[in-house]
């Protein structure tokens, strides 16, 4: 039995704000990020939270897929940014979408959290324990970003996408990896709340997401074809055999050196990071939800999804649509 994604969904922020915008508040320009970045635009929330988005994002998954919420076995929500502590995003949205008889937990792997619920979701599907749940990923990162902090605040972006995966004897995902690299784990961070007890001298002070750049875009050019290559031998095909390559939306350098290494032409390479910055946790979902229903995947195309980011974390997944 495979695990198969039958219905996609996704929802972004009405508000966009552009390069230019930024250039307003801060000392920068659109070429200065378009350059170096690809990103052109991003939408961010003002009315909306995670968990409107999210399930938003999850309602249009259902509908595609043709699925009531209370057929539903499991709700996985893969995010860093969730609005609470408690009650976790995927419990918000059991109790928003009805999904009276979903078991309900969230996933913390930044940028590649849907992947890691993807591959969880697979695991729960292929021994048998469940055979219907709902994946979310989603982030309202511009409340974790430093907006005096131009080398990183212009990256980010906010939405939600989601994904419906169901038991499939013929179509579904053909292998995975997955991997961390904890030691490196400080290229990306952001502080949780501090210790704050009674018998504890701090100061608090509001924590922001940081970044090093250049140590972060070297992991990923040199992780993501390597991890993309293992997929796509343990499901027993070539990089000629695969169709669409949609993967973590976080800089056009990456994808352009992910393309190079696997001697893949761009085309094969989608993005939306154009218009909406690095979502994290949604990037694959929003870029997947789009791709599919812009009528760019038909059935039976061999597909790859991968994620990178924070922790280290990456993972990668070949499937069959």
């Amino acid at each position: 039995m495979r695990s198969r994604i039958c219905g996609t969904g996704s929802a972004l922020p009405e508000k966009i704000v552009t390069n230019d915008d930024l250039s307003q508040i801060m000392d920068t320009s659109d070429e200065w990020i378009r350059s170096r970045t690809g990103i052109e635009r991003r939408h961010l929330a003002v009315e909306e939270t995670l968990t409107s988005l999210a399930v938003q994002a999850a309602e249009n998954a259902l509908k595609e897929a043709g699925m009531q919420a209370d057929a539903l076995d499991m709700i996985i929500a893969a995010t860093l940014s969730a609005d609470k502590i408690c009650p976790s995003l995927s419990c918000e949205l059991q109790r928003e979408l009805g999904a009276v008889n979903a078991v309900a937990f969230d996933i913390n792997a930044a940028c590649s959290g849907f992947m890691f619920a993807l591959q969880t979701a697979d695991a729960y599907i292929r021994c048998g324990q469940y055979k219907n749940i709902l994946i979310v990923g989603g982030e309202i990162l511009s409340k974790l970003m430093d907006w005096n902090d131009r080398s990183t605040c212009v990256l980010f972006g906010d939405g939600a996408g989601a994904a419906v995966v169901t038991a499939d004897e013929t179509y579904g995902i053909l292998g995975s990896v997955q991997g961390s690299d904890g030691a490196k784990g400080e290229a990306l961070c952001c502080e949780n709340r501090k210790n704050n007890n009674p018998y504890v001298s701090n100061k608090s002070v509001p924590s922001y997401v940081s970044m090093n750049g250049q140590e972060v875009y070297k992991f990923a050019v040199r992780t993501v074809p390597k991890a993309i290559e293992e997929a796509i031998k343990k499901a027993g095909l070539t990089v000629e055999d695969i169709d669409l390559f949609v993967i973590h939306q976080a800089n056009i350098r990456i994808i352009e050196s992910v393309s190079k290494r696997l001697k893949v032409p761009m085309e094969k390479f989608p993005t939306n990071l154009e218009n909406c910055g690095n979502i994290s946790a949604g990037s694959v979902p929003v870029l997947l939800d789009q791709v599919n229903r812009s009528g760019k995947i038909r059935q039976g195309d061999k597909i790859v999804l991968a994620g990178f980011g924070a922790g280290l974390t990456w993972g990668a997944s070949v499937l069959t649509w």
